[in-house]
């Protein structure tokens, strides 16, 4: 692989080894391939051409607005072709680009904006009553893109912040490139992900985040996750996480067609594969589970799918079983959080035999990928034996935004340090066997229990609460909060969730409330977390579903 020119494997795969940043993947596919789909999103066609000739304007336009290399760019709307135009835009002018979960409620966005000190936001119309909430919050330049899912009325009122239309935005600059050219280290994606103190906090991600492990397996020779002529790949997972983001990038670093939702929806899942003759697809169990539930499904329905990669959570053997029965494809499990850059453990294809004990790993790291498993001394265990799980990746991020203690505390060296509590067996392979951390996964996405309880004991007949992660066998996790009430009073689990409706995310509500006279905690007052979790869990193999 020498040659730097060399675009395809012996055995068919694409690798383009040339390619170490956003900005290279688009210019180097326009000129090679400019008819060639890049983006299809409800039957909007987006080619390497267009999206490197659109990517232009917006980094002028960018510059224009007179953001510097290094400022900050928000993003909140849900996927489509301009998202993805918006990111090579970023990475061509320098800026950062900061997606923005869209179901998040008018505090939870305010804290990201400021946090983030963004100075222009991308803000679907969908998504304007949010933005209207945190008036203070919003950068100096606003550009609105029109969904269709709320159309502008006369005398509507707009954003603190002067509002433009993305389309004359980007128009008014001419779509020659700007001369910004990044390196690897240069940072590209902020994406926010929340901690055990409530606040989420900037994840920074260089463009290596997006290159490494491509370069990992290719090294190698390796087809854990490939990418082949003619692959058309769906994007499961939102943009604003770093799986979603991620696989968006290694498609388009192989030149290859992704397919966009909007969101997801798994009856529009099935009927994209089957209409568009989807190849690839990165999903969460969760996911599969909603696709197979489908009506009137049959194995001839994904006759063109021949991988699937999925992660945010572990799959169970019999949700496996009847994936491997419906899709007929290869799968790929990949393990990582959004400080590794995404993944930095895959199981791979030839591992997925269902009753296989190799099953219940993480996987095993990609090659230049290091794992340890430490003690809480930061000793490094024997194989087989249980402590918080270490990975060394060149995919790891930079920092985290404006926190130089709690990177500290992550980052540690070249190690990230994970939270989760696992083991290593004889071959390498990573077993997750619970999480030190305390975060709660509910179809894919991290919630932490401070957050809400934080949010709950706001409630004025609620004097302290506890958030544990109960098995759901669909959802993988569910949130169960439970409740000591202020004497005297008697709230109601509605009472609750009304409570909560507006200030948490719908993902992040919880699903059972258990009003309890007194929250256990040890001598020194600590939250017994464990003891209220292991009703739902002790007789469990793994303490995570």
């Amino acid at each position: 692989m020498a040659d730097s020119t060399m675009t395809r494997t012996a055995d068919g795969r694409l690798y383009h080894p040339n390619l170490h940043t956003l900005d290279e993947t688009a210019r180097f596919h326009a000129e090679r391939q400019p008819d060639v789909p890049a983006v299809l999103c409800e039957g909007r066609v987006l080619t390497y051409g267009d999206l490197h000739r659109e990517s232009n304007r917006i980094a002028r336009a960018i510059e224009a607005a007179g953001l510097a290399p290094g400022a900050r760019v928000a993003y909140l709307g849900k996927e489509s072709e301009h998202y993805y135009e918006i990111l090579f835009g970023c990475a061509k002018s320098r800026t950062v680009l900061v997606p923005i979960n869209w179901r998040l409620t008018a505090p939870e966005v305010s804290h990201i904006l400021r946090d983030s000190g963004s100075e222009l936001l991308f803000l679907e119309e969908e998504f304007a009553p949010v933005i209207d909430r945190v008036p203070d919050a919003v950068p100096t330049t606003v550009v609105r893109l029109s969904t269709g899912a709320r159309p502008a009325t006369a005398g509507e009122d707009a954003p603190s912040a002067a509002a433009v239309d993305f389309a004359a935005w980007k128009g008014a600059q001419p779509d020659t490139e700007v001369n910004h050219p990044a390196t690897p280290d240069t940072p590209v994606a902020q994406i926010y992900t929340s901690g055990t103190t409530g606040l989420p906090k900037g994840v920074v991600l260089a463009h290596r985040s997006f290159f490494a492990i491509r370069d990992a397996l290719a090294s190698q020779g390796l087809d854990w996750i490939d990418w082949r002529a003619g692959d058309i790949a769906l994007i499961g997972i939102p943009g604003f996480h770093v799986g979603g983001l991620w696989w968006a990038t290694q498609n388009f670093s192989a030149g290859v067609t992704v397919v966009a939702m909007r969101a997801f929806a798994p009856h529009q899942a099935n009927a994209l594969i089957k209409d568009l003759g989807i190849t690839t697809a990165c999903v969460v169990p969760a996911m599969l589970r909603m696709m197979l539930a489908e009506p009137g499904v049959s194995p001839a329905d994904f006759s063109t799918l021949r991988k699937i990669v999925y992660g945010g959570s572990p799959i169970s053997e019999a949700l496996l079983e009847q994936s491997l029965a419906l899709f007929g494809c290869e799968f790929a499990q990949i393990y990582g959080l959004t400080e590794t850059g995404n993944t930095a453990v895959c199981l791979p294809p030839a591992d997925h035999v269902p009753g296989h004990p190799r099953m219940k790993a993480a996987g095993h790291p990609y090659p230049g990928v290091r794992a340890k498993v430490i003690d809480g001394d930061g000793k490094e265990l024997p194989v087989g034996t249980v402590g918080e799980v270490c990975l060394a990746t060149p995919a790891r991020m930079v920092e985290y935004w404006g926190l130089p203690d709690k990177t500290r505390e992550t980052l540690v060296g070249e190690w990230i340090h994970t939270g989760d509590a696992g083991y290593l067996d004889a071959d390498g392979y990573v077993f997750i066997s619970d999480r030190i951390k305390d975060a709660v996964i509910v179809a894919g996405e991290n919630v932490y229990p401070a957050e809400i309880e934080g949010a709950l004991e706001a409630h004025p007949g609620v004097r302290e609460a506890c958030v544990v992660g109960a098995p759901d066998e669909r959802w993988g996790e569910t949130i169960h909060a439970f409740v000591v009430a202020v004497p005297g009073e008697q709230p109601t689990p509605r009472d609750l969730h009304r409570f909560l409706v507006d200030r948490l995310a719908s993902f992040k509500l919880p699903a059972k409330y258990e009003f309890i006279d007194q929250v256990p905690r040890n001598p020194s007052g600590k939250i017994l977390r464990r003891e209220l979790r292991d009703r739902f869990w002790k007789d469990a193999d793994r303490k995570v579903n």
